[in-house]
């Protein structure tokens, strides 16, 4: 597999300025060649050009595209392998009449990832690296981007390059205290190994601390608004997604589906769930609609609990507002621009008084409060950071906590003065588990796995 010559669009498919198709491989050029008609042939020309001409069937020399083909020679390509990417106007017909061309001259459709696939495997890049390239394509926020960025360029990798380099001193200790008492080395005391994985165990917890605020700034908060009929819902969507994505009227009942937006508050990217208003109902359509903002409310990180300022609580409102005691809930008082009537300190007593906010949907205030209180419930007021190097990987997390599992048991066992080569087993564990992350220690089907996640062409 890694033998062939492989082939892909590397742009999103539909109309557009241009498209590109991507060819890595030892034939990447010589397949190109055999359809590309320009000043030379591409096996000429140096690497790193941008080369102007046409692409023409191979039997009938007919004219099929005029592109523009970049050659990039191994190993300073993305895949360290030879790489030629054909730049040719955008739409479905042409770039397919191009690929096809390509597949039929040798090359081999690409799967899913291959590209990076083969950066991997060919040492350009870590695994972790690699995932950051998905996370990249995905980002939701400026911020998510910036991160996914760090970790491309390695700032993960370095830092649990350091962390296994200092397990891997620890472990060479051990084997030569063990294996060669008579020579002069450091004496292997149980609290220098405790003093060596207490470092360590600081180490994995900094970044562990990171990744509930990196996973919400990769994937976002799933962050239901709820209330009863008309207080404002569909207005507060509308309101954060700054367009009319809801109708909004006077008449109770108007939203009977969930309504999604991706929205940034604050840098913070929200996955807003617009839900029917809560009720009792006789309408069949309308009922189904409350049974899925119950679900919504469910499945929710964040709950925006709406309520009319200019109207008392009534008795649904409260039994909501007890159904919702331990969630992460910011009660949002709405029309505060007219007469009041809702009693705020039942707000206050049930969810804090600073996740009581209050707003005017109507004449846009009280957003700012809104944002503010988002960012110090999930980051402590604060979202910015100088250290981008967030953990935000599902698969990290999980593996940082088994790491530190480990070598919190080789700590308790030196503390336990267990014989130093049975703790050197825990040690190399966690030594293992970390490099799981970066890929030194995966399995091949683990590697499919993630690969196949990203997008054809990539």
């Amino acid at each position: 597999m890694m033998q062939d010559t492989i082939a892909a669009i590397a742009t999103p498919s539909g109309e557009g300025g241009i498209a590109v198709i991507r060819v890595s491989g030892d034939e990447a050029v010589a397949v190109s060649d055999r359809l590309f008609s320009g000043k030379a042939k591409l096996a000429d020309v140096p690497t790193h050009t941008v080369n102007y001409g046409f692409i023409r069937t191979p039997h009938t020399g007919e004219r099929v595209e005029e592109v523009l083909v970049t050659v990039m020679r191994g190993p300073r390509s993305f895949t360290k392998e030879d790489v030629v990417e054909i730049s040719c106007h955008g739409g479905f017909v042409s770039v397919r009449k191009v690929l096809d061309l390509v597949l039929e001259s040798g090359a081999r459709l690409a799967e899913p990832g291959e590209f990076t696939k083969r950066a991997f495997l060919n040492g350009r890049i870590d695994l972790s690296q690699a995932e950051a390239v998905i996370d990249l394509i995905r980002a939701k926020s400026d911020r998510a981007f910036r991160i996914a960025m760090k970790q491309s360029e390695g700032s993960l990798s370095k830092r649990i390059g350091e962390l296994r380099h200092r397990l891997v001193e620890l472990m060479a200790h051990i084997e030569v205290n063990i294996d060669y008492p008579e020579h002069d080395v450091e004496e292997l005391t149980n609290a220098f190994i405790k003093e060596k994985c207490s470092l360590a165990l600081e180490d994995i917890e900094r970044l562990l601390v990171t990744a509930e605020q990196g996973k919400i700034l990769r994937e976002g908060l799933v962050t239901a608004i709820i209330g009863r009929p008309n207080v404002g819902k569909s207005s507060l969507l509308n309101t954060l997604a700054q367009e009319d994505r809801a109708i909004v009227t006077d008449i109770a009942g108007t939203t009977r589906d969930v309504v999604e937006e991706y929205v940034h508050v604050n840098g913070i990217p929200l996955k807003l769930l617009d839900t029917a208003g809560i009720r009792e109902t006789s309408d069949v359509v309308e009922r189904i609609g409350v049974e899925k903002s119950r679900q919504a409310l469910s499945d929710a990180d964040l709950i925006l609990l709406v309520f009319n300022g200019a109207e008392q609580l009534l008795p649904e409102e409260r039994e909501m507002i007890a159904e919702l005691a331990g969630r992460q809930v910011i009660a949002i008082v709405n029309k505060v621009d007219l007469p009041q009537q809702l009693e705020e300190a039942d707000l206050s007593e049930a969810f804090g008084s600073d996740r009581v906010v209050r707003m005017s949907l109507l004449e846009q205030q009280g957003i700012v409060d809104l944002e503010k209180a988002i960012a110090r419930i999930f980051f402590s007021g604060q979202v910015e950071s100088s250290d981008l190097t967030y953990v935000s990987n599902a698969r990290h997390i999980h593996l940082l906590k088994s790491a530190r599992s480990a070598l919190q048991e080789a700590f308790d066992a030196a503390e336990s003065y267990v014989p130093i080569d049975m703790i050197q087993i825990d040690i190399r564990t966690g030594w293992e588990h970390l490099g799981e992350i970066i890929g030194d220690s995966v399995s091949e089907s683990l590697i499919d796995q993630i690969f196949s996640q990203f997008c054809l062409g990539k």
